[in-house]
């Protein structure tokens, strides 16, 4: 039994674990903001671009507020993203026992970093890639046969009219072309049929002999699936093709309103296309995962439902090569000008430079920071460091950019480069000249006053000589975060009580600047370790007050006594009795009169100590009892430790009186009485039983937890319980440590 409470334990802190990080990483839903200005810095110079070349088109980010790595994590799970096998291993999981190992016939799991660059979103902000990104609803002003034809153009589909085979090998010839079943399927789907074109190449290919479109395969005549719907990987040869086929033949196993739905069986060419649309439609277009790259990286949360599993693609780079078919079909159309919106995701904490494609070699560049020109005319700037790569902008005679890495190619060099409106590319290296260094050599800091409210954020103003500098950027930093932080752009938050310097360095040499600045907390609360107290007359007791919040910087709580002829208190809280009778201790703030708490203070007649005796076992230090075994911690256990002729009550931290079989716990009252009247009060402490239920398991881990984290702050006898190591300390990480080794039995707590 012992053992398997163990593994209960074990279980518990594993859920609570899982729970604290779901609360890291996923803190609300995702939102939608129209408009370039509403990106982060990173991307807009790229949607910039794309703007002046093409007024009409729109951009919605979809901030996901999701962790960068949180996502990566997510995805890059064994068998979720494939590549061909025959990519370079750049590109595939080498992991021991993963590598090349067939997921799907001639497909492999993909490497971390295949999967950073097909979903950081900066990579593909160009006039070809970005069309993953294209909304993907039915919009009958730009969709059309004559588009729809010539994204068909290349294939078996083009300018072809419908024929088909049924089920018992009859030949259905019909009067219209696929760009008209595309068209019909896509206004009774709502998805664009220009999407559905595309899909239908990219899953079938240019041929109408493809198996999951011939209606010939054996065992499934008849059937017909263009879009690969339910076509998972298998090893079985022609294993996807045949679960796609099932699909088409009964939707595995569906009901039959899911059936009627998707126009299941998919029996006619034109019931396959339609129908397939419309679950295109329902299962990813109509519910949230409004484009290509949200139909693979299932990242936006519009479903209500869990994320990262409800994805169409497992091919991790079908998102791009989808998109340069979708741009082709719109070029030849003359359609590329007309009215668009881009839903473009944006992550938390993403990199500061996009990941670059895993074909590229970082192995040829050194990594550099040179100031440099152009020294050409119409001279492209693209994704990466080859012809072949899409032109993100183009630059003109004495540009000025900054090279981040040298190309060291063999042959043809490229180098990588930052310009001045934040775009980072490839410029083919004869085209760049290095800019003279002029260096930065004295750095002024200025700020209207170096005393900062917590919370409040001010910003340094800086200035940087000589005026020509080439290099004006400068590295802030707070030598205490804890203190106070400073972003990139100087600008100052005051976290919490205290001094802290803050320093302005020149990135290219080592001229500096630092100013002092003092983080002033105001106080808020008083707490006073005790509400209600009883004394004997001639008694003393300390009460112990906290100013809140804990970084209030001053911290001076004045005592004053209601009624000084029953118990006087001096500057630290020492009360003393001085005759039967009830009074108030009034705590107030040296800073602020109006916040104040109080203390009802009962003045008993003297108890001898004959009077009454406490088992050895239990240690007595003023009003407060420790010791006490957190095994035998009933009500009738803590009796069978007190002898005295006196009435023994005691009581919950509600004032509610106990049986003898409850169970007592950090905050229980054991009150002496004589005829009705509380002679003493005393007020049991349990190191661990932080909440006072008398038990010490994960609920105790919370509580500290939140303490910790300032979320819900301990205070009197709950704080005492909660400082297991007994330092007289705040609760921390070391008493968390110390619970979690008693619940697993390896070090019990100490009474």
């Amino acid at each position: 039994m012992k053992k398997n409470r163990k593994y209960i334990f074990i279980a518990i802190l594993f859920i609570l674990i899982l729970i604290s990080i779901v609360i890291h990483f996923k803190v609300q839903a995702s939102n939608k903001l129209d408009g370039i200005e509403n990106f982060p810095i990173s991307y807009q110079p790229y949607l910039e671009e794309l703007s002046k070349k093409y007024p009409n088109w729109k951009f919605r980010a979809l901030y996901t507020n999701l962790d960068w790595n949180y996502v990566i994590n997510q995805e890059n799970i064994f068998g979720k993203n494939l590549v061909p096998k025959n990519y370079s291993d750049s590109w595939k999981n080498t992991t021991p026992g993963q590598y090349d190992v067939e997921i799907d016939s001639g497909w492999v799991d993909s490497s971390r970093q295949a999967v950073e660059y097909c979903m950081d979103s900066r990579n593909f902000l160009n006039e070809v890639r970005i069309f993953q990104f294209e909304a993907l609803s039915y919009e009958s002003y730009t969709n059309n046969l004559d588009g729809i034809e010539k994204i068909l153009y290349g294939t078996e589909f083009y300018q072809n009219k419908v024929s088909y085979l049924e089920s018992n090998g009859n030949t259905i010839n019909m009067n219209e072309k696929y760009s008209d079943l595309i068209l019909r399927g896509g206004q009774t789907s709502l998805v664009s049929p220009y999407h559905l074109a595309s899909r239908i190449k990219q899953e079938v290919g240019p041929f109408l002999s493809h198996a999951s479109i011939s209606g010939n395969v054996d065992g499934f005549k008849g059937l017909y699936n263009f879009y690969n719907i339910g076509a998972t990987s298998s090893a079985e040869p022609m294993g996807a093709i045949k679960k796609g086929l099932q699909y088409a033949k009964d939707g595995n196993g569906a009901s039959q309103a899911t059936k009627d739905k998707y126009l299941i069986p998919w029996n006619t060419k034109e019931k396959a296309i339609t129908g397939g649309g419309i679950f295109i439609g329902s299962s990813y277009i109509n519910v949230g995962q409004n484009t290509i790259y949200l139909q693979k990286f299932d990242v936006n949360d519009d479903r209500g439902d869990n994320l990262f599993w409800h994805q169409y693609m497992t091919n991790v780079l079908a998102p791009y090569s989808e998109s340069k078919s979708i741009y082709n079909g719109y070029k030849k159309t003359g359609l590329i000008d007309m009215p668009m919106t881009f839903i473009i995701p944006v992550y938390n904490n993403m990199p500061n430079i996009p990941t670059q494609s895993p074909s590229i070699n970082q192995n040829e560049f050194i990594k550099d920071n040179t100031k440099v020109y152009c020294n050409g005319t119409n001279v492209n700037i693209r994704t990466g460091p080859s012809t072949s790569y899409e032109i993100i902008t183009t630059i003109n005679q004495n540009y000025k950019m900054t090279r981040i890495a040298k190309g060291n190619q063999s042959g043809e060099r490229w180098d990588m480069v930052i310009l001045e409106n934040g775009i980072i590319g490839y410029i083919y290296q004869t085209y760049v000249t290095e800019i003279p260094p002029v260096q930065i050599e004295k750095i002024d800091i200025s700020i209207d006053t170096n005393i900062l409210k917590k919370g409040e954020t001010k910003q340094l103003q800086i200035k940087i000589s000589p005026e020509e500098a080439s290099n004006h950027k400068v590295q802030y930093i707070s030598n205490n975060p804890k203190i106070a932080t400073v972003d990139d752009k100087g600008n100052i938050h005051a976290i919490r009580s205290g001094k802290t310097t803050i320093k302005v360095k020149a990135e290219e040499n080592d001229v500096q600047s630092e100013i002092e600045i003092e983080v002033y907390t105001s106080v808020t609360g008083i707490k006073l370790d005790q509400e209600e107290i009883y004394m004997e007359v001639g008694d003393t007791f300390k009460i112990s007050g906290s100013v809140e919040p804990d970084d209030a910087n001053d911290k001076l709580i004045l005592y004053q006594s209601t009624n000084a002829s029953i118990a006087t208190i001096q500057e630290y809280g020492i009360i003393t009795a001085t005759k039967e009778g009830k009074t108030k201790i009034i705590a107030t703030s040296n800073e602020n009169s109006n916040i104040k708490t109080e203390c009802e203070v009962n003045v008993v007649r003297p108890m001898d100590d004959s009077e009454i005796h406490f088992d050895s076992s239990l240690t007595v230090n003023g009003l407060e009892i420790t010791g006490i075994d957190y095994k035998e911690n009933t009500v009738q256990d803590i009796r069978n430790k007190i002898i005295t002729d006196y009435e023994i009550e005691i009581v919950n931290n509600r004032n509610e009186v106990l049986k003898d079989t409850d169970i007592v716990g950090t905050g229980t009252k054991i009150r002496v009485k004589e005829d009705g009247e509380i002679l003493r009060e005393y007020q049991i402490i349990i190191y661990g039983d932080s909440n006072g239920d008398g038990k010490i398991n994960s609920v105790d881990l919370l509580v500290i937890q939140r303490h910790i984290l300032e979320i819900e702050r301990l205070s009197g006898v709950y704080k005492k319980a909660s400082n297991i190591n007994k330092n007289g300390k705040e609760p921390n990480s070391v008493d968390l440590l110390l619970i979690q080794r008693h619940i697993l039995e390896l070090q019990f707590i100490k009474q």
